[in-house]
C-alpha cells in the first residue's frame, strides 16, 4: 500500500477515497489540501520518532558501556585510599575488603524509561543529569554511614567485583560480614542460602536506602524530585547544575524528606558557622537528636586546579568522617571517592541503565554497585566542587572540626580551602541562619561574577 494510507480499517475506503484524490472536482481541491496538510504532519511526527531514537541510540553507545577504552590499573605497590580507609593491595586479605567496601558504594547513574520529568515529556537524564547524579551518589553515603551498621558490605560485592589486579577469584566464605563476626560465612538467597534474623534486618535496609534514590515521582531524592526542587532556582529538567547549586538541592530535597533525625547545612563563603552548626544537633521534630551532613561548596582555583591544593584534598579523602566529593573534570561530572597516588577514585555517573522499579518487593540490586574502581589524575579535575562530611552527633562534630582543621592547615601561606568560624551567620553578618527556605538567593550569591559564560564546574555543559 502506499505511503500515508492508513493501515487501518477496510481497505476498500482506502481505495476510495484514492480515486476521489486521482479525479478530484472544484470541492474535492480542500479535501486535497487536507490530506496533503495531515501527510506533512504525519512526516513531521516520524522525523521526530526517528530523531528520538538516534538520539537513544547515540547515547547508548556513548553511555552504555561499550566504551573501548582500557581499564585503569589499580597498583599493587601503593597504598590505596577510600573514604577514611586505607588498603594495602599488596596483601590478599586486604584486596578483598577494598573490593567489598568499593563493591557496596551506591552507584546511581544516567537511566532511561522512568515516568516523565515534571513539566517536561523527559524519560532520561542521559546527557545532563550527571551532576544530580553525583550528588545522589554523595548523599548516598551519608545515608549509608547514617542507616547502616559499622563495617557493613553488600553480600553481593564477591560476585559483582572486577579487577585488574590479577588475582585469584574471591573465597566462596568471604562475603557480606558484619565487623563483629569476621569469621561467618554468609549466602545469598538467590544461592539457596538463608539469611539470619539480622542479616534479614541488614538487607532490608539496604533495599530502603536504595529505594530513596528510584527513578519514580514518590522517592525523596529521585532526579524527579532533585529536579522538582531545583525550579525555583530557575532550573528545569534537562538543564545543567553546578556543584553549589546541587547542594543546596540537596539540603532542601532532606529538609522536605521524612528523615527527622537528618539535616544537612550547606556552608557560605567556604565557611562553616559553628553554632549554626551545633544548634541542628539539638534536636528533631520527634524529640531525639539529628545527625548533620555538611557540604562545603569551594573553588580550588581558577579555570584550572591550583596544584597547591592537591595534598589538601588528599588529606581530606583520609578523614573518616568525609563522605566524599561531587565535582569531576571538565565537563564531566564525577563523584570522588579517594585517591592512589596522583591518582583520584571516582564512581562515574555516565552509563545510562534501564530504570529499575524500586517498588517491587525483590527489584534486582547489581545496576546500583559498580565493578571496577576508576581513576584520573589530580590535574584533570575541575576546580569547582562540593565537599562533604557526616557527623553522627555534637561529639562527632567536635572530632569533625578538629580532624579537618589539621588537615588543612599549612605552615606556608596558602590560603585554606574552607574554615570554621564560632558564632553563627546571623550574629556575624546580621543575616538569617542557614535553612532550607533561603537556599535559592544563596545559591545566586554563590554564581561568579564578571563573567558572562560561566566555565568549569560551575555549569556542566552537554557532552
Amino acid at each position: 500500500m502506499s505511503a500515508g494510507f492508513s493501515n487501518k480499517g477496510d481497505l476498500s475506503d482506502d481505495l476510495a477515497s484514492f480515486e476521489v484524490l486521482s479525479h478530484p472536482g472544484p470541492s474535492d481541491f480542500f479535501v486535497l489540501a487536507a490530506f496533503e496538510s495531515s501527510q506533512h504532519v504525519e512526516a513531521a511526527q516520524d522525523n521526530a520518532k526517528l530523531k528520538r531514537r538516534l538520539l537513544s541510540a547515540w547515547n547508548n553507545i556513548k553511555y552504555g558501556g561499550l566504551s573501548l577504552k582500557s581499564k585503569p590499573r589499580l597498583s599493587k605497590s601503593t597504598p590505596v585510599w577510600l573514604l577514611g580507609r586505607t588498603y594495602s593491595l599488596s596483601s590478599e586479605g586486604e584486596r578483598e575488603e577494598f573490593r567489598r567496601a568499593f563493591s557496596s558504594l551506591l552507584w546511581l547513574t544516567y537511566r532511561r524509561r522512568f515516568p516523565p520529568l515534571s513539566g517536561s515529556s523527559l524519560t532520561s537524564d542521559c546527557g545532563w543529569g550527571c551532576m544530580l547524579r553525583s550528588a545522589q551518589m554523595l548523599l548516598a553515603q551519608g545515608l549509608h554511614i547514617h542507616m547502616m551498621p559499622g563495617g557493613w558490605t553488600w553480600p553481593g560485592a564477591r560476585h559483582q567485583i572486577k579487577d585488574d589486579l590479577e588475582v585469584k577469584s574471591m573465597h566462596a566464605g568471604l562475603g557480606s560480614r558484619r565487623a563483629s563476626d569476621p569469621g561467618r560465612p554468609l549466602r545469598r538467597r538467590s544461592e539457596g542460602g538463608m539469611l539470619d534474623a539480622g542479616e534479614d534486618r541488614e538487607e532490608s535496609a539496604h533495599r530502603r536506602l536504595v529505594a530513596l534514590f528510584g527513578d519514580t515521582l514518590s522517592a525523596p531524592f529521585s532526579i524527579h524530585q532533585l529536579v522538582e526542587l531545583g525550579r525555583p532556582s530557575g532550573k528545569r529538567a534537562g538543564d545543567w547544575y553546578g556543584p553549589s547549586t546541587a547542594a543546596h538541592i540537596l539540603c532542601k530535597a532532606v529538609a522536605a524528606s521524612q528523615l527527622t533525625d537528618l539535616t544537612v547545612y550547606v556552608a557560605q563563603d567556604c565557611t562553616v558557622y559553628v553554632g549554626d552548626v551545633v544548634r541542628l544537633f539539638e534536636g528533631s521534630q520527634s524529640g531525639g537528636n539529628r545527625s548533620v551532613i555538611i557540604l562545603v561548596p569551594v573553588r580550588l582555583g581558577g579555570d584550572a586546579l591550583n596544584p597547591a591544593y592537591i595534598e589538601y584534598v588528599k588529606k581530606l579523602l583520609q578523614l573518616e568522617c568525609c563522605i566524599g566529593v561531587m565535582g569531576g573534570k571538565p565537563k564531566h561530572s564525577l563523584y570522588f571517592v579517594g585517591f592512589q597516588g596522583e591518582k583520584l577514585l571516582y564512581l562515574d555517573p555516565h552509563l545510562c541503565q534501564p530504570a529499575v522499579d524500586v517498588r517491587q518487593e525483590r527489584f534486582p540490586l547489581e545496576s546500583f554497585h559498580c565493578k571496577a574502581a576508576k581513576k584520573t589524575s589530580f590535574h584533570r579535575m575541575d576546580p569547582s566542587c562540593s565537599l562533604g562530611f557526616y557527623a553522627r552527633n555534637r561529639r562527632d562534630f567536635d572530632a569533625l572540626r578538629a580532624d579537618v582543621t589539621r588537615a588543612l592547615t599549612s605552615s606556608d601561606d596558602t590560603y585554606p580551602i574552607f574554615t570554621f568560624v564560632e558564632g553563627s551567620r546571623q550574629k556575624d553578618n546580621g543575616q538569617g541562619l542557614w535553612t532550607p527556605d533561603t537556599v535559592v538567593s544563596a545559591a545566586a550569591k554563590d554564581k561568579p561574577k564578571g563573567r558572562t559564560k560561566p566555565t568549569g564546574m560551575d555549569d556542566f555543559v552537554l557532552l
